[in-house]
């Protein structure tokens, strides 16, 4: 039984609905272009069927998951095999012959691809949207190796529509665009194209640790368990907090954060001023009142009366 599934066509269950993709009304927008799928599919050519010359108006991909063939794009002929790619661009003519020995499959993917303006688009997102659509217009007309597996990208929408999974349409046209990125980079020759952004390490890994301090401020935080969070050792996370503000150390930080809390419990609640202290992370009473007035220049009760008078005034 294991060997049967171990020889088995991955892709035969997309024969059982054939037009289960094509049903999906799939537009998708990347960077400054507007994607609209017209087919996407799989299909099987008998031993010795052939598809005469023509072209398209989109582009269109074509995948070999199994069998062989060949085809000739403009006046150049090629073998197809299993595992093997090739894209026909608009007004490209093709012709396609399965072996008369075997016969072959094919997915299938057809896009019209339509450039708009759209101010809105995150710029690296939009650059490298534009970087694979130079490319997609600029390959080689000839064969590839499927090397990034684009293929799985087609079983893998066909089984999140078969099922109906949660967010399904959402992920199908990010298979669309990997099968695209995924086609392009099978012609690649190793050249860098455009970057991905880099974070800032130290203002993120700041601004995270004050993230997980607000969040966790009544525990008992140190030093060293925030900085396990960030898997670093409390040494860089201490150097971090003196780099981006040198007269405020990880303590006056969490001291700032639980001192926050407090005002707005003491505004907001009518909690006693114990119950505030032990509930932000202050041991007691006592030591809230010192730490208040030190900071605030009154102390917590005078703090709570203020306020409660100027929300009576206005």
């Amino acid at each position: 039984m294991n060997s049967l599934k171990l020889t088995s066509f991955p892709f035969e269950v997309m024969f059982e609905k054939q037009d289960l993709l094509e049903r999906l009304d799939i537009k998708i927008t990347w960077g400054q272009y507007e994607i609209k799928v017209l087919r996407f599919h799989l299909t099987s050519f008998e031993p010795g069927r052939i598809v005469d010359f023509h072209n398209h108006a989109e582009f269109e991909f074509h995948f070999i998951p199994r069998g062989k063939g060949m085809v000739i794009l403009e006046d150049q002929t090629f073998s197809l095999s299993e595992g093997m790619l090739y894209l026909t661009g608009p007004g490209v003519m093709h012709y396609q012959a399965a072996s008369n020995e075997e016969a072959m499959d094919e997915l299938c993917l057809h896009v019209d691809i339509i450039r708009h303006e759209s101010g809105n688009a995150d710029p690296w997102e939009t650059a490298e949207a534009k970087e694979c659509m130079e490319k997609l217009s600029t390959l080689p007309l000839k064969p590839e190796l499927d090397r990034h597996g684009a293929m799985n990208c087609f079983l893998e929408a066909y089984e999140v529509c078969d099922g109906k999974h949660r967010g399904y349409y959402t992920s199908i046209k990010q298979l669309v665009i990997s099968i695209l990125l995924k086609a392009v980079r099978a012609y690649d020759s190793g050249e860098i194209g455009t970057e991905a952004p880099f974070r800032n390490m130290v203002a993120y890994r700041y601004q995270y640790a004050v993230q997980y301090m607000e969040a966790n401020s009544p525990a008992s935080l140190t030093l060293e368990n925030v900085a396990e969070k960030l898997n670093i050792s409390p040494r860089q996370l201490q150097r971090i907090f003196r780099q981006m503000n040198a007269d405020k150390p990880f303590s006056k930080v969490l001291e700032d954060i639980r001192l926050t809390s407090v005002c707005q419990r003491l505004v907001e609640s009518a909690q006693s001023i114990e119950q505030i202290a032990q509930s932000e992370g202050f041991s007691n009473a006592t030591y809230l009142h010192s730490v208040f007035r030190k900071r605030l220049g009154m102390t917590p009760a005078a703090y709570r009366k203020t306020k409660q008078i100027q929300m009576i005034s206005n």
